[in-house]
């Protein structure tokens, strides 16, 4: 082949299907991406109110319409699929809460408690497996529930004070709040006689006292203005 034959070989352009597979595998990206999502959101309404044990595989697939082994091509597991299901589920949590930044602080603490109580309320089942921490000892749940106290904890130390890295006595004080709001929100949605309304204000005025504890043990961290007794 003499030079110029060389060169042409070079600009000759790729067959169509050369240059149509790299947009065919995003398509095919995005529709797996897609279709993953329509499962996690249809798994979220069947744990909705049903726990990890009473829904086998053959029960997940009959009741979503899938074949069962679809939901095994994307989560492996029933238990696979679960976590899937949970790190969803939190993760509008902590974005609603999150989502509340640009107001003021004692609106945003309202918010962020009133956020988590619809949480534990429309998400029963799988708020009682992420605050017990799931079948036996499972470090995934675990890892979520600390993952969401974390960004709680997080949430109201920058409504309180501005900032969210804060040293170990305030958070300590904040996690201990928190851990409370768990357990009275586990009670709550067994025997729902308070109002949400007024379970948040009842939480809200808690996490006042916990905040003016750590102002006596930390003056450096005072309580906001609205958490003072004289506020």
């Amino acid at each position: 082949m003499n030079m110029p034959q060389q060169r042409a070989a070079v600009r000759r352009p790729a067959p169509d299907s050369a240059r149509a597979g790299t947009p065919a595998r995003i398509r095919g990206t995005e529709r797996s991406a897609a279709r993953r999502a329509e499962l996690i959101a249809i798994g979220r309404k069947l744990f909705a109110d049903t726990s990890y044990d009473a829904l086998s595989m053959d029960d997940i697939a009959r009741q979503a319409h899938v074949a069962k082994g679809l939901i095994y091509y994307y989560f492996r597991s029933k238990r696979g699929y679960y976590l899937a299901i949970i790190q969803d589920s939190v993760a509008d949590l902590v974005t609603f809460a999150s989502s509340a930044l640009g107001l003021p602080a004692v609106d945003r603490v309202h918010r962020t408690i009133d956020s988590y109580l619809r949480y534990a309320e429309h998400h029963q089942a799988a708020y009682r497996t992420i605050v017990s921490g799931g079948v036996g000892f499972d470090t995934e749940v675990h890892a979520i529930r600390d993952g969401v106290r974390e960004a709680i904890i997080t949430t109201i130390a920058e409504g309180a004070y501005g900032r969210g890295d804060v040293p170990p006595l305030v958070r300590m004080g904040l996690l201990s709040w928190v851990c409370g709001v768990e357990g009275a929100a586990l009670d709550w949605i067994d025997r729902p006689e308070l109002s949400r309304e007024t379970m948040r204000e009842l939480l809200v005025k808690m996490l006042g006292g916990a905040l003016r504890a750590v102002e006596e043990l930390d003056p450096a961290y005072p309580a906001p203005r609205p958490a003072r007794r004289d506020g």
